[in-house]
């Protein structure tokens, strides 16, 4: 059995972590290797830096911020991603955020957030745009999902149980959906949080992203969802990495000398 060293390196962390992972074939001669879900949000190939002339509607838009909500989310999904909106065309995103739905221009998003990374579904057409633009302005105004939030609060924890590493991915699934129906199953469905939102979004457009309880799915389990990484739920579309479009700045090294 071939299991590349970055996987055995990575193993510990997941252990730890309660990352997903999964056995999957490595080349022609079939030999499996372990896969590790990737915790950064460094895409399986060097860093692109886009700009959002690049996007085409319907791209999905990951993001982090330095507020502590936004820190908050990132420690209880083990992610580096707080937020998810979407990209609407025209300059325009649509998300789920505290204030309820609301769509606004690409620079005022861009300016708010710290790091935004955009993903793209291979298979939206013309029509599937046309759809979730139609499900936007139905759902402007409308009031933020809390309860669904705080349900999924304590989930995000106790759901690494399912996750351990070497967890068979069907005996994963089952684990997250039982653990989920008992613990976000009582939330509303008319209301959305950011990563439920873009959710019903493509579902609308017919082109579900996933088969699981959209209130279970958090933006860490969409950043799972793009090529290359191991989704902890099953998803319908590896989802392919545009580029950032916002990348924070890594922190300068203390080069004083130590007293």
């Amino acid at each position: 059995m071939l299991i590349r060293r970055r996987a055995l390196a990575a193993a510990p962390l997941a252990l730890l972590a309660g990352c997903a992972t999964r056995f999957a074939t490595e080349d022609a001669a079939g030999l499996p290797r372990l896969q590790v879900q990737n915790p950064g949000l460094q895409p399986p190939r060097d860093a692109l830096t886009i700009g959002a002339e690049t996007l085409a509607p319907g791209d999905i838009l990951l993001s982090s911020a330095n507020a502590m909500t936004s820190l908050g989310i990132r420690l209880a999904t083990l992610s580096p991603v707080s937020h998810a909106a979407l990209y609407i065309g025209n300059g325009h995103v649509a998300e789920a955020v505290g204030e309820g739905i609301r769509q606004r221009p690409m620079p005022a998003f861009l300016e708010e957030e710290a790091t935004v990374v955009a993903f793209r579904h291979p298979g939206v057409q013309a029509d599937h745009v046309e759809k979730m633009r139609a499900f936007v302005p139905k759902t402007l105004g409308e009031k933020y999902n809390y309860v669904g939030v705080l349900l999924q609060a304590p989930f995000s924890i106790e759901r690494r149980l399912c996750e351990l590493p070497l967890t068979p991915s069907l005996l994963r699934e089952v684990c997250l959906q039982g653990m989920g129906a008992m613990q976000v199953g009582l939330g509303r469905t008319d209301r959305f949080f950011c990563s439920q939102f873009v959710l019903e979004a493509y579902r609308r457009a017919g082109l579900p992203l996933t088969q699981a309880d959209p209130r279970l799915v958090s933006p860490a389990d969409l950043l799972h969802m793009r090529e290359g990484d191991v989704p902890s739920l099953r998803s319908e579309q590896v989802l392919q990495v545009v580029g950032y479009l916002k990348l924070a700045p890594a922190p300068e090294p203390d080069l004083r000398a130590p007293a």
